[in-house]
């Protein structure tokens, strides 16, 4: 799905907010920024010891324990949870409504921002850590036979956070083992600021060129024998009992267990609650005579004159992407229509870029993700032998090698199954 250009144009593609913009929790970081509580119990299980789980890359060659798993899905959830499926010696068949990877799917953009601190918050900083990790391993197992491509590019990532919070990321920083530093908001001129703030850089952290990651998962699956891939097929119900998934043309797709990651989708194919939010986010082209500063501008967030903003900057080749949590709403639908409130007008207006008004709006997205009671944003047993990630926040692309790993290793433990 392609959304149309005009000075303002507007289209409704599914694609979640990278969350850096959201109000400042009680430990200092946007709430959406990839916090303790989006993360939740993501990072935590991920974190356990994995010794029935490959790290990506290593996979196993045994075939005692290799279980049929069904995926609903082929976004970045969907493709990752196959990979690793896959690696840990299992056959897997991916099943998605339409291409893949499918530019409507709600990880199809240019780019997901990774960083780790969590300002207050030494174990959560750690955990978010590991992230950076687990992205460098599957930047080389899908890069392997591209050499430069680089799927994770790590320009850093810039908080602007209120002058009294600044010493407290310094020290969760350096309990934590990331590095940061501090820096002045007048380093960076591209980028509005909230008036008398203060502001860190994480230089370790960086943009995940999030398309581009798509394709080379699915191009993985593609060479591997115990893959298969099945665009177009769209699932209509999950048989949680039987883990049997049956399709809009009326076939049945059937394995030993069944996992289903179709973003906020997922939740019309399974009885979990969820609430749905649509942010609004553009695309900006610089002028020509700023092309090489913003290349070389971070990622930045709590930026804006209120602090809610957050953008990704041109980087190889891409747009730079801008919005604010300010034009966030809950909604009852994916497919219902939008209130025409101007929210591409008000995120131009959030004061995010310098001198906004000489830059070309080229596209403008109304993205779309769930969240569950709870911060829940892992995978959930739905049945004997099916889960689910029915609600994956707004920082759902960033934790879904963690969610992968943390089902994968769970399957690993189900001795009926295997």
């Amino acid at each position: 799905m392609v959304a149309g250009t005009a000075t303002l144009p507007e289209s409704t593609v599914a694609v979640p907010s990278m969350g850096l913009g959201e109000p400042l929790s009680p430990a200092g970081l946007p709430a959406g920024a990839g916090h303790d509580g989006l993360l939740g119990s993501t990072l935590a299980a991920a974190n356990a010891p994995r010794s029935a789980v490959a790290a990506f890359g290593a996979g196993r060659s045994a075939r005692r324990g290799s279980l049929r798993v069904v995926v609903v899905g082929g976004g970045i959830t969907g493709l990752l949870t196959a990979i690793q499926c896959v690696l840990a010696g299992h056959r897997v068949v991916l099943l998605e409504r339409g291409p893949v990877p499918h530019p409507g799917s709600t990880s199809f953009d240019q780019h997901r921002a990774l960083r780790a601190l969590v300002v207050g918050d030494r174990a959560a900083t750690r955990r978010a850590a590991e992230l950076h990790r687990r992205w460098r391993e599957l930047d080389m197992l899908l890069c392997d036979h591209l050499p430069g491509a680089g799927l994770y590019r790590r320009v850093g990532v810039l908080q602007a956070l209120p002058p009294g919070l600044v010493p407290a990321a310094v020290s969760t920083a350096s309990a934590a083992g990331v590095p940061i530093r501090i820096v002045h908001p007048s380093a960076y001129p591209l980028i509005g600021f909230p008036r008398g703030s203060g502001a860190v850089f994480e230089p370790h952290a960086g943009t995940l060129l999030a398309d581009r990651v798509l394709h080379a998962a699915a191009r993985w699956l593609r060479h591997h024998p115990d893959a298969e891939l099945r665009p177009g097929r769209e699932a209509v119900a999950i048989d949680a009992d039987r883990a049997k998934v049956h399709l809009a043309d009326g076939t049945t797709v059937t394995g030993e267990a069944v996992l289903v990651a179709a973003g906020p989708w997922t939740a019309a194919l399974v009885d979990q609650p969820v609430a749905l939010h649509r942010q609004t986010m553009v695309y900006l082209r610089p002028p020509a005579a700023l092309a090489h500063a913003w290349a070389a501008t971070p990622t930045a967030g709590g930026i804006g004159a209120d602090g809610r903003a957050w953008l990704l900057p041109s980087v190889a080749g891409t747009l730079l992407k801008v919005s604010t949590d300010a034009v966030r709403r809950e909604v009852p639908t994916l497919s219902g229509p939008d209130d025409n409130a101007g929210w591409a007008a008000r995120v131009l207006a959030a004061g995010i870029v310098s001198d906004v008004d000489g830059y070309d709006v080229v596209r403008v997205k109304h993205c779309h993700y769930a969240t569950a009671e709870g911060d829940e944003t892992g995978f959930v047993r739905i049945g004997p032998a099916a889960w689910a990630r029915p609600a994956s926040g707004a920082d759902g692309f960033r934790t879904a090698p963690l969610a992968a790993d943390a089902v994968v290793a769970e399957l690993a433990t189900q001795p009926s199954l295997l």
